[in-house]
């Protein structure tokens, strides 16, 4: 089944020659990565409750939980960096939010709480109360840290496996690169760094990973169908026989994330932007950076590898 021309969102056949552009995209890749890095160590991220510590309080309403309503009711009391998570049975929610400066404005935090949970659903009740303190939060972002580090290390084996150690060193290289551009967005825009952008840095690295994947698949077998083909037109020729693929599933991730980003509250709105920047720059990075990469370390040994010597007609002995 083919689609109609003007629902394409790539043109068949094209012909784009990404390879002239490798030294601008990666300059400013790396430009973009150091001060990504640079704002890393100041201002630094705005650490979410899971990392900084704060108030967790656990109730249970009446009905299933309608979280649009609590964080309406919430916002009009003045209390919306409140986080909401659904825990156990559908009527039972874990609201947090930051610590407080004193015991007494802790007090009045969760009372502003029960009034406002009580106007949004009557009849709610407060099961329970408690602090999540320093020691908690650094064993999370401990924990945080250590996934996001086992899930390269395996990404790199993966590859290493799969693909040539080329391959392997520029996927996980233009990852760690992806992975310092998406800190800095959390830095610009201050969304709260907690266990669910943990989960979103997770999440993109997946999917920059599976592009980046598909990208070299078709590199691997052009390798064996083109051995005379020079690399730089090689690569070019990989990535626009996959564009087409490659754009039309980046778009339809990013749309499906977008109403979650307009409509899906603080947490979930949060999650929603960060993964979008993310396909953006994990599309992007596959062809402007994960490929020149593999040029650079590439182009004397697979094509070495590759060549073949062409056999020579034989000469008609003379009659």
């Amino acid at each position: 089944m083919f689609l109609h021309p003007t629902l394409r969102l790539v043109p068949d056949n094209t012909k784009i020659r990404f390879m002239r552009g490798r030294f601008l995209g990666i300059l400013v890749s790396a430009v973009l990565s150091t001060a990504s890095v640079v704002l890393f160590f100041y201002p630094g991220l705005n650490l979410g409750i899971d990392f900084k510590g704060g108030i967790v309080i656990q109730a249970r309403t009446p009905k299933p939980v309608d979280f649009a309503t609590l964080r309406a009711s919430f916002a009009a009391a003045g209390l919306a960096e409140v986080g909401l998570q659904r825990v156990g049975a559908a009527n039972e929610v874990m609201i947090s939010l930051e610590s407080q400066a004193t015991d007494k404005a802790t007090d009045a935090a969760v009372q502003r709480i029960g009034a406002a949970l009580e106007k949004a659903a009557p009849g709610s009740k407060i099961l329970g109360t408690s602090a999540v303190g320093p020691t908690v939060s650094a064993e999370l972002l401990r924990k945080g840290l250590l996934a996001v580090g086992l899930s390269l290390a395996m990404i790199l084996v993966y590859i290493w496996f799969r693909f040539e150690w080329e391959f392997a060193i520029g996927a996980v290289v233009t990852l760690l690169l992806d992975m310092t551009k998406t800190i800095g967005f959390l830095v610009v825009t201050r969304l709260p760094f907690d266990l669910v952008m943990v989960a979103a840095i997770l999440t993109i690295l997946g999917y920059s990973t599976n592009d980046k994947v598909v990208v070299y698949d078709r590199m691997r077998e052009n390798l064996r169908k083109y051995k005379s083909m020079p690399l730089r037109e090689l690569i070019d020729l990989s990535i626009n026989e996959t564009l087409s693929r490659t754009v039309g599933t980046s778009s339809t991730v990013f749309l499906a994330a977008l109403p979650l980003a307009l409509f899906g509250g603080a947490t979930l709105s949060a999650f929603a932007w960060t993964m979008m920047f993310g396909i953006i720059v994990g599309t992007s990075s596959s062809i402007f950076i994960a490929a020149p990469i593999l040029l650079f370390l590439g182009e004397q040994r697979l094509r070495q590898d590759a060549r073949v010597v062409r056999p020579t007609k034989a000469r008609k002995k003379p009659t």
